[in-house]
């Protein structure tokens, strides 16, 4: 075909005009370029919180294309079908698409590369989502990939990861755009029902309100992020996790920012770049042992006896074990689509320890319910918890709740915002709880504060026995 034929680019988690380097690469090659979206069974097969989220941003980014005189057509099916039709509509001769790196995107992405370039089209992926392609950072010592963290971040903190790209102002248009399906027929929050008009307050939306966000942390809350990241009474964190999803924001934009803070007066800046690593450690991780999103990446933990699906971890999604911090972070999930970090290891360690729950159970219903869901983070941080992952926390390092609320909310000010009752709480916010949750539940604001499910030292008791006793087996 000409070079002068349109070039399709093909939009996923990439929702962005400033540093994209696919789509600058295509408005630079010369050709009309038509972006598209595809809602094809991956992505229909993805949680109620973050497909009804990515709705919200495919949405967002089509007003900023529109904005520049382009646009994004919308299209459902299978990604090659859909492709494949479209390259016969438009005449185009190239298909590009910036590079993710889970195994179901991965799988898909190369049979949709083999199967173009056999029809004549030109197909390429271009990078964008992570700092740093998984494949170019080696160990030192020979090895392909780090499997701990530490030498992994000192292994990128010295590399260049070069400059970021000006916002797209202008994107050469097709002369006729094809046919767009209407984002109202995909129903993308279908599955959110009443939820989601309790989180959409909570939701930061496009790419200038992800600029926006990063610019406020920068201002002010990365100075004290060092020690006030794991507060959960404190706006310490960025929350910048829920715009690296759906890269409304580019993880280099928001690297190079933090570099011109660091001016040896806080260390701030510096222990947000290495947050920023550390999910570049879960890609890098997923990409080479794609395993890790289904089952134990240390293989010996496969027997372990976690016990399935149960009553237990049904009050622990519902936010009623009687542990008041667990039942807050819950809460949190439910309200806002998000939960405090520090939270998310506290009730992945209650629900893996103290109740002794397959870790899958709650790395699933995380990927239900977080606006934020990243396929590499998510399976690494429950990995990580529940002993059995790369760099992993020790099993019988045990988080305690109670404890942990009193060193990281010593004034109760996080579990009165999400937990109606606590301490005489009648917060709006806490009290939303009960208009987010499945009607099914029957759950009001009259539910009683619920008993605590299991005794604290009871539970780690167990949980240790029965990884001395597996380690014996083993």
């Amino acid at each position: 075909m000409e070079e002068t034929s349109p070039l399709i680019y093909w939009i996923r988690r990439d929702l962005r005009l400033t540093d994209h380097p696919g789509l600058d690469a295509a408005r630079q090659s010369g050709r009309p370029v038509i972006p598209v979206f595809i809602l094809d069974p991956e992505t229909e097969g993805i949680g109620a919180a973050p497909k009804w989220r990515l709705g919200l941003g495919i949405d967002a980014f089509r007003t900023r294309l529109e904005e520049i005189d382009s646009g994004l057509v919308l299209r459902r099916g299978k990604a090659l079908d859909v492709l494949r039709a479209l390259v016969e509509e438009t005449g185009a001769g190239a298909v590009h698409w910036t590079r993710l790196y889970d195994p179901a995107a991965i799988k898909r992405d190369t049979a949709v590369k083999e199967a173009l370039r056999e029809d004549g089209v030109e197909a390429e992926s271009r990078p964008g989502h992570v700092l740093f392609e998984p494949w170019t950072v080696e160990t030192k010592s020979g090895g392909d990939y780090y499997k701990v963290y530490s030498p992994f971040w000192r292994a990128v903190d010295g590399i260049d990861v070069g400059p970021c790209l000006e916002r797209i102002e202008d994107l050469p248009a097709p002369e006729k755009w094809p046919v767009s399906d209407a984002m109202e027929d995909w129903s993308l929050g279908a599955a959110m029902q009443r939820g989601a008009e309790v989180v959409l307050p909570h939701v930061c939306v496009g790419e200038d309100a992800a600029r926006g966000r990063l610019e406020r942390f920068l201002d002010d809350a990365v100075l004290d992020y060092a020690g006030d990241r794991d507060r959960l009474d404190l706006d310490g964190t960025s929350g910048l996790s829920e715009n690296f999803t759906y890269g409304e924001l580019s993880v280099r934009e928001a690297w190079h920012a933090a570099g011109r803070h660091m001016n040896g007066q806080s260390k701030g800046p510096g222990t947000f770049r290495k947050e920023i690593a550390w999910r570049e450690f879960a890609y890098h991780l997923i990409y080479h042992t794609p395993h890790l999103v289904e089952r134990p990446w240390r293989e010996e933990w496969t027997d372990f006896p976690w016990r399935e699906d149960s009553e237990d971890a049904e009050r622990w999604r519902r936010g009623m074990t009687g542990e008041t911090v667990v039942d807050a972070a819950m809460r949190e999930l439910f309200i806002t689509g998000r939960m405090h970090n520090r939270a998310r290891m506290i009730v992945a360690s209650y629900l893996t320890k103290h109740l002794m729950t397959d870790w899958r159970v709650g790395m699933d219903w995380f990927a239900d319910c977080l606006i934020d869901w990243d396929p590499a983070s998510n399976a690494l941080g429950w990995q990580w918890t529940a002993g059995c992952g790369p760099d992993a926390a020790p099993f019988f390092r045990v988080f305690n709740p109670e404890t942990q609320g009193e060193k990281y909310d010593p004034d109760g000010a996080y579990r009165r915002r999400y937990l109606l009752g606590f301490d005489g709480s009648e917060d709006e916010v806490a009290a939303s709880y009960f208009d987010a949750v499945p009607r099914s539940w029957d759950l009001d604001r009259d539910t009683p504060a619920p008993e605590r499910m299991v005794g604290l030292k009871e539970g780690r008791t167990r949980a240790l026995d029965a990884y001395s006793a597996f380690k014996d087996e083993h």
